[in-house]
């Protein structure tokens, strides 16, 4: 049995596992894909916000020539942080169940590459399970066409063919820079009467150079309401709805955390955001031995929680857990 089982690889799983060995309590991470597998998913040469200080966990430095770390980069870095502490962690599995053990502890059952079950025991469970497994459906008309994609990595796939971008956030504009250089033609479509406030600030007059230019056009107001092989149609908040011909759809309305295994042990969530209910100085659940570390903790708005906030949930964990195992 192991003193704790931490569900999720991704930076804030790492940094719950490095914090437990400090501690001295064994650990094991079980993660669905790869090791980070959410930062493997941004798109291929996307620029973090954050600098390379507020990514780093174990303190382990994170070395770059860049005012800002690529991708590429972070990716080295965690695979890095991961092989000097040692971790132990069963890649390409999915935890789907927690039950209580009858004593002491909970065990966790999940499901390998080939298909057969695997069973872990342990007396606590961290939940580090991230977000970007699940992106927001539009709940629209041929959305589940080929077509559409929740997920862009780069933009060569896309070079001279139509393109509606559908959302205004830094992911949907990142894209549209990116599409611009291989020449696309991009329509972007927001409901908001503007795009978000939160554009990266040495983006926003590059993006508006090309939406001034008509390099991008952009449809404020506007909702993108049925997807169809050729085209789609845009509902405006005022006038009549209008088409749209293109060929593929970027649909960057972001990601949600999926509660299922939280619930499945009976941690209770609030009425309001979906949010599981914790100790915000522990980060202990309703349920004693139960853990949430990273974006798991926040409700809907999945942007509450960053890794630059969420590294630092292992911390709290493993020193919560050292104190109940030492009392």
């Amino acid at each position: 049995m192991k003193d704790v089982i931490i569900i999720g690889g991704g930076p804030c799983g790492l940094s719950a596992a490095i914090e437990c060995g400090k501690q001295g309590l064994s650990s094991v991470i079980i993660e669905k894909y790869n090791v980070v597998q959410s930062i493997y998913l941004y798109p291929t040469n996307m620029q973090f916000f954050s600098t390379a200080a507020l990514l780093e966990i174990g303190d382990i430095p994170f070395s770059t020539p860049n005012d800002k770390p690529y991708r590429y980069e972070a990716l080295a870095y965690y695979r890095k942080v991961a092989a000097h502490y040692n971790l132990e962690i069963s890649l390409y599995e999915e935890a789907y169940e927690i039950r209580p053990l009858e004593e002491e502890g909970f065990r966790v059952s999940s499901k390998n590459r080939t298909g057969e079950t695997v069973y872990y025991e342990g007396k606590n469970v961290v939940v580090a399970t991230g977000y970007f497994d699940h992106p927001n459906y539009l709940g629209i008309p041929g959305e589940q066409l080929d077509k559409v994609t929740h997920y862009f990595r780069e933009a060569h796939p896309y070079t001279k063919t139509k393109v509606t971008i559908i959302g205004g956030s830094n992911s949907a504009v990142d894209a549209a820079m990116e599409l611009a250089r291989v020449d696309a033609e991009i329509d972007m479509v927001y409901r908001g009467h503007s795009i978000s406030e939160h554009i990266k600030p040495w983006v926003r007059p590059l993006f508006e150079g090309l939406v001034s230019k008509g390099r991008i056009k952009l449809h404020l107001g506007s909702r993108v309401t049925e997807i169809l092989e050729d085209r789609v149609i845009v509902t405006p908040n005022e006038g009549v709805d209008f088409e749209l011909p293109n060929d593929f759809v970027l649909a960057m309305t972001g990601f949600r955390p999926d509660r299922k295994l939280l619930t499945s042990v009976g941690v209770s969530m609030s009425d309001d955001l979906d949010k599981p209910l914790y100790n915000s100085e522990t980060m202990e659940s309703s349920v004693p031995g139960i853990y949430v570390a990273g974006v798991i903790a926040s409700g809907r708005n999945a942007n509450e929680v960053f890794i630059e906030s969420g590294r630092w949930h292992g911390r709290l964990i493993a020193e919560h857990i050292k104190d109940k195992m030492g009392s």
